[in-house]
């Protein structure tokens, strides 16, 4: 489904190529009213914020955002979780998910890196992507109301999210205390030899998915 692939591409970090194709982006949403229930109208704060703001105000507002406060974080996981062992177990599963399905998600964020969930799911049948959502939508929903309660335009694409599921979202616990030694073991530290959930951006290594099972995911619409 395209309308996936667009919050995907919404909810990554902003840079020009795709920012230029924002146009693109709204026909895709309308082109699937039927589906999202007017997605691009209900979108369009966020839209307007990514036209409107230049690119260094755009990433500057992406980290204080998502970056900077831990209750926006963009990793499904940490909101049940946090970085107890729990996690990296939870982890593993997503993992065995996306090779089911031939979806290689060993480059460079976390398995449960929400936009690379939602490009996932915009490879499957609606039936079974919905499926997912559902699963993922209390922790995708809680997301939206504290952004919401921070006055973000990115509360509109959880809340999407939130509408689009067959499940009603329902209120998390708070997730544990963190314990990173299954997470070390599992994912190990970055390059620079960061711990991996301290940080979750492109320097993070993952397992890598079995090279029989690769297959590029999609950089476009299309």
């Amino acid at each position: 489904m395209k309308t996936f692939k667009v919050i995907s591409l919404l909810l990554c970090y902003p840079e020009s190529d795709w920012l230029t194709a924002l146009p693109e982006l709204e026909d895709a949403l309308a082109s699937e009213a039927d589906f999202n229930g007017d997605a691009r109208t209900k979108l369009a704060p966020l839209f307007a914020q990514l036209r409107e703001t230049s690119l260094i105000a755009l990433q500057e507002n992406y980290v204080a955002t998502f970056d900077r406060n831990p209750s926006h974080s963009l990793h499904l996981f940490e909101h049940i979780h946090g970085e107890s062992r729990d996690r990296g177990s939870a982890m593993i599963d997503l993992l065995n998910e996306y090779w089911k399905h031939d979806f290689d998600a060993s480059a460079s964020e976390l398995p449960d890196y929400v936009p690379l969930f939602l490009e996932f799911l915009s490879l499957l049948p609606t039936e079974e992507a919905l499926a997912l959502l559902g699963d993922a939508v209390h922790v995708l929903a809680t997301i939206g109301r504290k952004l919401d309660a921070n006055g973000s335009p990115y509360a509109t694409a959880f809340q999407l999210l939130e509408a689009l599921s067959p499940v009603e979202a329902q209120e998390l616990a708070e997730p544990p205390v963190r314990d990173m030694d299954e997470a070390m073991e599992l994912f190990g530290p970055s390059v620079d030899g960061v711990e991996p959930l301290m940080n979750p951006g492109p320097q993070v290594s993952v397992v890598q998915m079995p090279s029989s099972h690769r297959k590029a995911a999609a950089p476009t619409l299309h």
